[in-house]
């Protein structure tokens, strides 16, 4: 089985999140190639975990590598918001894990555009069986609403620059390889920028995959739903990889953890004035030095986890 993704921050996730009685549930809500899954599997023997993926292929090799441990892991085909959203299983978890970033098997295998280095379909899609594609964003989108694109998601300073040299482009001949754009994008830059610490494409890649997948809208619904379906006295762990997730991570967490939570147009406290989780990492917990030497792609990875104190209110669409 050909493995390329290596799970980050494995002993500070196990650190947080290892279950502390027998017979728990841990739902993965981002398997991938079940590597964290894997982990905590063969260290706790009566763990049950649950493994979430929109990618049908990558579920495929988490499957196959997961199959000594039987019928104590199950697999769900489906995003994460919308799996929380109508949450199916009759028993509730005790922890969760949701691992945000792009593994390394849909750069290196995933033949989908993900990458500027090599020569593909510029797809994109996590789930090809459904939404708009990279294709579709680039050819299709206006030049305005590209370069915002470009600019909020991925913090790109030259997006009304590198919108402009893609629009000219596709009127001439349209954009499908990812090979293509990025060598455009290129083009279209500063000789100074095309020579920095960073491939000029990086950040217009990683704007167009997150409106894909619509990452941001699915961690802003996920979050809520996991706290509303996990246990009281569970944890739920978020690790992140550009500056955007986290930001949103920690707001949110840091909004839960506040002695009240009601609106602020209530005129008095209907909560109890009881904060609904305990946030566990004041400061993200990051990779060592050690782990960035052994594995490059974490070392922009934090991860934050909190710790389920009362119940959210009655979980949304569900009896």
């Amino acid at each position: 089985m050909d493995i390329v993704h290596y799970s980050v921050l494995k002993e500070e996730v196990c650190d947080y999140l290892k279950p502390d009685k027998p017979g728990q549930l841990f739902i993965d809500g981002t398997m991938g190639e079940g590597g964290h899954s894997e982990m905590f599997l063969s260290r706790f023997d009566d763990l049950k975990v649950i493994g979430l993926d929109a990618d049908r292929e990558i579920q495929q090799i988490a499957m196959k590598r997961l199959e000594p441990f039987g019928d104590r892991v199950g697999f769900r085909h489906t995003w994460f918001n919308e799996y929380f959203r109508e949450y199916p299983e009759e028993e509730k978890p005790d922890r969760i894990l949701l691992d945000l970033g792009i593994s390394v098997f849909h750069y290196e295998k995933s033949g989908a555009g993900f990458s500027f280095s090599r020569d593909e379909k510029l797809d994109m899609r996590l789930n090809r069986e459904a939404g708009l594609s990279a294709e579709d964003v680039v050819n299709d989108f206006d030049e305005k609403e590209l370069a915002d694109l470009i600019y909020e998601l991925g913090e790109e300073r030259l997006s009304r620059r590198i919108a402009a040299a893609i629009c000219r482009e596709r009127k001439q001949n349209r954009i499908t390889s990812s090979l293509q754009l990025a060598e455009l994008i290129k083009g279209a830059v500063p000789s100074s920028y095309r020579h920095g610490r960073i491939h000029p494409a990086t950040r217009t890649f990683q704007a167009i995959r997150i409106a894909v997948n619509s990452e941001l809208d699915r961690l802003a619904d996920v979050m809520m739903e996991a706290l509303d379906v996990l246990k009281v006295g569970g944890r739920l762990g978020i690790i992140t990889f550009h500056s955007l997730e986290d930001r949103a991570v920690k707001l949110f967490f840091r909004e839960m953890g506040k002695k009240c939570v009601c609106p602020p147009e209530l005129p008095r406290c209907e909560c109890g004035g009881k904060p609904v989780v305990d946030v566990l990492t004041r400061k993200p917990v990051v990779p060592t030095e050690e782990e960035i030497r052994m594995n490059a792609p974490s070392r922009s990875a934090k991860l934050r986890v909190v710790e389920k104190l009362r119940e959210v209110g009655e979980r949304r669409g569900v009896q």
